[in-house]
């Protein structure tokens, strides 16, 4: 990835672990000058963050940005609601499919291109515990297979 100009900054991995993603898409984030710093020095957490659609613009919410240590007067709120930016045509989609489906919007990661912070967006369905546990299973049998194959290769 690093010569695509990306550098992945955070990530969430409970998003997966708790949602089953749809589809995904590509949105920017409006900042402000302390912010892209600490978020240049990997000052942020997307744990417990979501986007949600508000007077036809899509936000994201609770999304923790550490306050930068030389920012002084002019440092931000760490977890302040954030604008994303969307083509009209993907925030009507996201609209009728949140709205329809009972989709939910959550971010998977946040990284820099090219200079830029971009947020991967995640239409995602919540899992039931019974869904939860089915995948636990099938990743422990994925990694003993694995480790059988290993083993084998050894001898």
């Amino acid at each position: 990835m690093a010569k695509e100009g990306i550098k992945v900054v955070a990530q969430n991995k409970k998003a997966r672990h708790d949602y089953e993603v749809v589809e995904t898409l590509e949105a920017g984030i409006v900042l402000t000058g302390t912010e892209i710093k600490s978020i240049r020095a990997g000052k942020v957490n997307l744990k417990d963050s979501y986007a949600r659609i508000m007077n036809g613009e899509v936000v994201l919410l609770n999304m923790h940005i550490s306050p930068f240590e030389q920012g002084n007067r002019f440092n931000h709120e760490p977890t302040r609601t954030r604008k994303l930016l969307l083509k009209r045509k993907e925030i009507d989609k996201l609209i009728g499919l949140t709205k329809e489906k009972g989709l939910t919007l959550v971010p998977l990661r946040l990284y820099l291109r090219h200079g830029y912070a971009k947020v991967d967006l995640a239409l995602a369905k919540g899992k039931k515990l019974y869904d939860k546990r089915e995948d636990l299973k099938s990743k422990d049998q994925k990694r003993e297979i694995e480790r059988a194959f290993r083993e084998r290769q050894k001898i």
